[in-house]
């Protein structure tokens, strides 16, 4: 019985060296963001941004910092070019026709199988929204349709904007630039 009380008292000892281990663990020292450091070949404890990244917050404080949700502004939009909407047509059949179908009446392959239908391409409020209005939407996602910001590059996006706008006169083109057409 003697025997069992010193393992006893022998593991209540060692547990109790444990905890003090762990406050040590948590109260590591710490470098101020920017501040030097000699654990890196460059001497400077922030890391470099990798090229091609694009920063984004989210939460209570990402509207405090510039652009939009944390994010820097987007380029301006592209001149329309063949080129341009035949990739446009690539990259919206990717990620966009599964939902809002390769015409953009919004009937995908996903919403015939019951996710819940995008509005369609070809209404009179899509219609009228800006160029920026798409762009913002594909990278912020809106309602159930998430963010592509981090799978789809901004030119990428424009160029589906591109080819948003060019479905959308196939439908509904002024009667003026149709007779103009020889």
């Amino acid at each position: 019985m003697s025997r069992y009380r010193l393992v006893l008292a022998l593991a209540a000892l060692t547990l109790g060296g444990c905890e003090r281990g762990l406050h040590q663990m948590y109260d590591q020292p710490r470098y101020d963001p920017l501040a030097p450091s000699p654990l890196f070949a460059d001497g400077n404890s922030a890391r470099p941004q990798e090229p091609g990244t694009v920063p984004y917050s989210a939460g209570s404080a990402a509207q405090s910092s510039s652009g939009r949700n944390g994010t820097l502004p987007a380029a301006a939009p592209p001149p329309v070019t063949a080129e341009l909407l035949a990739r446009g047509r690539q990259r919206f059949n990717i990620y966009c026709a599964p939902c809002h179908s390769a015409t953009g009446d919004g009937d995908g392959m996903i919403v015939r199988r019951g996710f819940p239908a995008p509005p369609s391409y070809h209404s009179e409020r899509l219609r009228q929204a800006s160029d920026r209005h798409f762009y913002d939407v594909i990278s912020d996602g809106y309602g159930v349709m998430y963010p592509y910001a981090d799978r789809i590059a901004p030119a990428d996006r424009w160029a589906i904007v591109a080819y948003i706008r060019a479905l959308q006169l196939s439908r509904h083109a002024p009667r003026a630039l149709v007779e103009q057409q020889p």
